[in-house]
């Protein structure tokens, strides 16, 4: 059910917006102004909310995601099972064994996210993005070219900047409660698809290879990133949905492959308990294709090498706390944290499952 999921969530959010007041063009509408916890959205949500002419705001997220055990389709499979019954992508060639030896038992990504926004009129933000990413997985290697012996276990790391991403909001529709923007942003081929690493061979030995897709640091290709938001609110209530897509404008990258398109959506509601505080609750799908292409230099019996084993579909719930000073010192400083998780997943594996991830971001305008 290819996309099914953010097709789904573009409908109704699409029914939301088209169920507010019908001044589809309010040109004398302005960007959401007012300075309480609720006015933006849920940290996990990018590119949520505008600003007024000649205002910038400054902002970092820091993200962690732990994913482990791994699944085909809807399907856990076990170590054991992996390396007995999944054929290995590269068999016949030299040295590569018939089923897949080696296999992800975890992996953790944090990345640092440094932003800034900029405002040179009420109807156009401008944004930019650059992070900075380090990733770690361990895999458990299995001895010879069959059978269920563990060797042995071992980790491997990538750390750097990753693809720059700017971005520009175009406000639709604005009459003071409901607001509708259009997202147009771009991904830039700054991070390495060049990274490496020592892996234990089922042979014992210990190799310097290139690492999987999923350890690179970057896309390698020029990414398009359309999308459109809608936030509302109503007293202590707030509320909003986007939808958005990833797709790269190029066939392949330097490396002779590329992402599959993904195309992602979420819903939220929120409610402000106090001008400095506000919870909320949101449900977020992603659906996206497998790599398509191959890297040549990267090979081995790992269900990471493989690029059909990448993508599919899931569906997540967050849960997070926005907060604003005030007063004081810290007046008009933002900071927030979202927790998020899934209950549904449908992965072109194998490949490992997202266990939870959460976002910490600061913010400040001025």
């Amino acid at each position: 059910m290819r996309k099914s999921i953010f097709m789904a969530a573009v409908g109704a959010a699409a029914l939301i917006i088209l169920s507010t007041p019908s001044k589809a063009h309010d040109s004398m509408g302005a960007a959401v102004s007012k300075s309480t916890a609720d006015d933006h959205a849920p940290i996990g949500v990018m590119g949520d909310h505008m600003h007024k002419a000649g205002e910038w705001m400054l902002g970092y997220r820091y993200m962690h995601m732990d994913m482990n055990d791994v699944r085909d389709g809807t399907n856990d499979l076990s170590p054991e099972e992996i390396v007995t019954s999944v054929a290995n992508r590269f068999a016949g060639m030299a040295g590569q064994p018939a089923t897949l030896r080696v296999v992800p038992l975890e992996m953790q990504m944090d990345m640092h996210m440094f932003g800034v926004m900029y405002a040179p009129t009420d109807w156009v933000t401008l944004v930019a993005m650059g992070n900075y990413i380090k990733k770690e997985m361990t895999a458990v290697t299995f001895a010879g070219m069959a059978g269920t012996t563990r060797l042995g276990e071992n980790t491997m790391s990538s750390e750097g900047w990753g693809d720059v991403k700017v971005n520009s909001l175009w406000r639709l529709y604005d009459d003071g409660q409901h607001h509708v923007h259009l997202n147009m942003g771009l991904s830039l081929p700054t991070g390495s698809i060049e990274e490496t690493g020592t892996m234990l061979m089922p042979n014992g030995m210990r190799m310097n290879r290139r690492l999987g897709y999923g350890m690179q640091l970057g896309t390698g290709t020029y990414d398009l990133m359309p999308g459109v938001t809608y936030t509302a609110h109503s007293g202590a209530w707030g509320w909003g949905a986007q939808a958005k897509g990833k797709i790269a404008l190029e066939d392949e990258n330097d490396e002779g492959y590329s992402w599959g398109d993904a195309y992602m959506a979420t819903a939220w509601g929120s409610y402000e308990w106090a001008p400095w505080i506000s919870t909320s609750l949101r449900v977020s799908g992603v659906t996206q294709d497998s790599i398509d292409g191959i890297d040549a230099n990267i090979v081995g019996p790992n269900q990471a090498a493989d690029p059909d084993n990448f993508g599919g579909e899931r569906l997540e719930w967050g849960a997070g706390v926005n907060l604003m000073a005030q007063s004081g010192p810290l007046k008009d400083h933002r900071l927030a944290f979202e927790l998020s998780a899934p209950f549904y997943q449908d992965l072109n594996g194998p490949q490992m499952k997202r266990d939870y991830s959460f976002v910490v971001g600061w913010q400040y305008a001025f």
